[in-house]
């Protein structure tokens, strides 16, 4: 089926390869996995992604109505600062309810004590790239640092929330960081229910090795008699979409630069946050090298350079690989440009439009 550009893919089958991970996870360890909606958020496909996994973890009360709505199963609220209507709102639904500080906690204790609730606590170490998305960094505000704090809470929790880890893919590292946590918190967990470890571990790459890490997940919750939970953001759904996009342009300045009918900024942000290139299958393997540019106004609307093996003509298709995480839940509407239509290729194979994007929604965008 030749589709119009720009469009987002997701790929059924190359989903399943994570979810079976996921339910191998579960089967030798334990742990249960909750999807995490700020990374992935397109409930096309959680028909397919709720036979593998939990339920849902999100970040505000919209995301947590989505999972609800839309996911099913276990719904867990987390909101760094919830506002009174907010905890109004989840307390309907919310299986387990998150407070990111101490002072919410107690503000709003006595709405939320109908769920499960719990609190997060920032541990002191981290596992990530980027300065801007560690959790640990100098003044974080992202969970409870004084473990005194926590001990005089402990009556009102039925368990806690760990979320130190970004894009992880060494064992050995979680394994020392898992041995910390038990260190530092064991006392409280003998008393507690669960324990979330968050996300951000990348344990569907391949050669991870998977036994190995549940054997450790299983171990520790025999250790404090708990309940697991992994909030698999990335890893669920790695390798699983494209963005499809066509050549609209060729222009040259002392390199050949190719302009396509998307944008960095609008369709891939995260890559312009954290200054990455986008990723393409084949990218390195030919003779033709090209800039690879958006068609918005801002000068560094660059996806990257890339080197093809024919030289591109107008109209040629540009697939960009890896964009479901992060990726979906972040376009926007900057220059009003084209928004991506949204396509699944189904596990039979067959590929359906579910949703495709037109000028009245780009003004009920704004006001």
């Amino acid at each position: 089926m030749k589709l119009a550009t720009p469009y987002y893919l997701i790929d059924e089958q190359k989903l399943m390869r994570n979810l079976k991970i996921i339910e191998q996870v579960r089967q030798l360890s334990g742990a249960k996995s909750v999807l995490a909606l700020k990374c992935f958020s397109t409930w096309c496909v959680f028909d397919l992604m709720c036979q593998y996994m939990d339920g849902t973890t999100s970040s505000s009360l919209f995301e947590a109505k989505l999972g609800y709505e839309k996911f099913g199963k276990e719904t867990h609220a987390y909101c760094v600062g919830y506002s009174p209507e907010d905890i109004q709102a989840v307390a309907q639904f919310a299986d387990k309810i998150i407070f990111n500080s101490v002072s919410q906690l107690e503000m709003y204790y006595d709405i939320a004590r109908s769920a499960k609730v719990g609190l997060r606590v920032n541990p002191g170490l981290s596992h990530s790239h980027f300065d801007l998305a560690d959790p640990a960094r100098k003044f974080s505000r992202l969970g409870v640092v004084n473990k005194a704090e926590l001990v005089r809470q402990l009556p009102r929790l039925s368990g806690l929330m760990v979320h130190y880890n970004c894009e992880n893919d060494d064992f050995d590292i979680f394994s020392r960081q898992l041995d910390f946590l038990g260190g530092c918190y064991g006392d409280l967990l003998k008393e507690l229910q669960w324990i979330s470890l968050g996300g951000g571990l990348y344990f569907t790459k391949e050669g991870y090795p998977v036994e190995k890490f549940c054997s450790k997940l299983r171990e520790f919750a025999a250790e404090f008699n708990l309940q697991i939970y992994l909030e698999p953001g990335e890893s669920a759904i790695t390798g699983s979409a494209e963005l499809v996009t066509s050549v609209v342009d060729l222009v040259h300045n002392e390199m050949d630069i190719a302009i396509v009918d998307a944008s960095v900024e609008a369709h891939m942000l995260d890559l312009l946050i954290y200054r990455l290139a986008a990723k393409m299958e084949n990218g390195d393997g030919g003779d033709y090298r090209y800039m690879v540019a958006g068609r918005s106004c801002l000068a560094g609307d660059v996806f990257g350079t890339f080197n093809f093996t024919e030289k591109l003509k107008i109209g040629s298709e540009i697939r960009f690989a890896d964009a479901a995480g992060y990726t979906m839940v972040k376009k926007n509407w900057f220059n009003g440009l084209q928004m991506p239509a949204i396509a699944v290729r189904r596990l039979d194979g067959s590929i359906q439009v579910v949703r495709t994007f037109t000028y009245t929604d780009f003004i009920n965008n704004l006001s």
